[in-house]
C-alpha cells in the first residue's frame, strides 16, 4: 500500500498557486524531503516543463517509488539518497523545494540544509520552503504552539524554527529573501534567490 499524507492533498493547490509562476523559467528542481512522494507527482504533473528530482533518506524511497510508478509524467526522477547532515549528492539545480521539513530536523541539520541548498543552487536559483515558522521568537497561532509542543514531546530536538535564524543561514549561503507568502493553516512559503556572481 502506498504511503499517504492527508496534509499533502489539503495544501497542494495552495502551494502550487504560489510556486507555479516562480518556477516558470526553471528547468531543473530538487525536492528535499519528498516524504510520501505525493507532492512530487502532483507538482511535476502541473509543471511539465521542468525536471522534478525527488530526494529523501533511504528508508522513504520505497514509498516514493510507489507513487512515481503510478505517475504518467516523464519529468519525474527517482529519489536520490539525501540526508542533509551528510554529504550531498553531486548535482546542481535551478530550484530547490522543500515542504514541512525544518521543524522535524534537528537544529544543526537545518543549518547544514541551508548550506547544502546554497551549494547546489545555480546562480539566480530559487529556494522555496513551505511550513510553519515563528517570528521574533513568537508563535503565529495557538495551533502552531500546540503543534510545537507535540513536536518536542516526540523529539526534543525538533521544533518550529524562527524565521530570523533561517534567514541568517540563508544569507550566509548566498541567498536573498524575495518574498514571504502567507498560506492556509498558519503556514508560510519563504522564497529566497541565490545571488549572481
Amino acid at each position: 500500500m502506498k504511503p499517504y499524507s492527508a496534509a499533502c492533498d489539503q495544501n497542494r493547490d495552495a502551494i502550487l498557486s504560489v510556486i507555479q509562476p516562480i518556477l516558470e523559467p526553471v528547468k531543473t528542481l530538487l525536492e528535499v524531503g519528498s516524504g510520501t512522494g505525493q507532492h512530487a507527482v502532483y507538482f511535476a504533473n502541473h509543471l511539465p516543463h521542468l525536471i522534478w528530482q525527488c530526494s529523501d533518506r533511504a528508508e522513504n524511497h520505497a514509498g516514493i517509488h510507489s507513487w512515481l510508478a503510478d505517475s504518467a509524467g516523464n519529468n519525474l526522477r527517482p529519489p536520490l539518497t539525501l540526508d542533509v547532515a551528510n554529504a550531498w549528492p553531486t548535482l546542481t539545480s535551478d530550484a530547490v523545494f522543500s515542504a514541512n521539513t525544518t521543524h522535524i530536523m534537528h537544529y544543526h541539520e537545518v543549518e547544514q540544509f541551508f548550506a547544502g541548498v546554497g551549494h547546489c543552487l545555480t546562480e539566480n536559483g530559487h529556494f522555496l520552503l513551505y511550513g510553519p515558522f515563528n517570528y521574533d521568537g513568537q508563535y503565529t497561532s495557538d495551533s502552531n504552539r500546540q503543534f510545537d509542543h507535540w513536536l518536542k514531546d516526540r523529539d526534543p530536538h525538533s521544533a518550529i524554527r524562527d524565521f530570523e535564524q533561517l534567514n541568517q543561514w540563508a544569507t550566509r549561503a548566498g541567498l536573498s529573501l524575495r518574498h514571504d507568502y502567507a498560506m492556509p493553516a498558519n503556514n508560510r512559503i519563504l522564497h529566497w534567490q541565490k545571488a549572481a556572481r
